[in-house]
C-alpha cells in the first residue's frame, strides 16, 4: 500500500529546520518565520507557533536550515505578562517573547488558547489535535 490514506501517529512532534543565525534554546516557544524556517517566538505579526523547543539547537553560524530543532505540540507552561488574568481562561494568547504569553494581539501571532492561569504561570494549548489557532475568534451563527 502507499503512503496516501495512511494513518501518520505522533504529529504532537516536529522536526523543522533552523533560520540563519538563530539559536533556541529547550524549553521555548518556536516559530516559523516567513520562510518557513524556525525562529524564537517573539512579538511579531508575521510569524506562526510551532510549538515548543525539545531540545537546544544552536544555527548561529549557519545558513537557513544547516541545523533542526525537535518541537512538540500540547500544553505547556508559559510565563505571562501583566495583560493576562485568572479570568481569561479560553482566550486566545500571543506571542511577546520565547516563554511569556500576552493578550495584546496589535503586532504579534497568536500561540494558543488559555487552560490555565495559575501564580506560578499560565498553561497554553499549542495546535494539537487538528485545531490551529485563529487570530480572531470564531462567533457562533444565532
Amino acid at each position: 500500500m502507499g503512503r496516501v490514506g495512511n494513518e501518520r501517529t505522533g504529529c504532537s512532534n516536529l522536526v523543522l529546520k533552523v533560520a540563519a543565525g538563530q539559536v533556541l534554546e529547550q524549553g521555548t516557544m518556536v516559530a516559523l518565520n516567513t520562510d518557513g524556517y524556525a525562529v524564537p517566538a517573539a512579538k511579531a505579526a508575521d510569524l506562526v507557533i510551532a510549538g515548543v523547543a525539545q531540545s537546544y539547537a544552536n544555527n548561529g553560524l549557519g545558513e537557513d536550515g544547516a541545523e533542526v530543532v525537535s518541537v512538540r505540540r500540547g500544553a505547556f507552561v508559559m510565563n505571562a505578562d501583566a495583560t493576562i488574568k485568572e479570568n481569561d481562561l479560553l482566550k486566545t494568547a500571543y506571542m511577546a517573547d520565547a516563554t511569556t504569553l500576552t493578550l495584546t494581539a496589535e503586532g504579534s501571532s497568536p500561540v494558543g488558547t488559555i487552560l490555565e492561569v495559575a501564580a506560578d504561570g499560565v498553561t497554553v494549548l499549542i495546535g494539537t489535535l487538528g485545531m490551529d489557532v485563529i487570530s480572531k475568534p470564531v462567533t457562533p451563527a444565532t
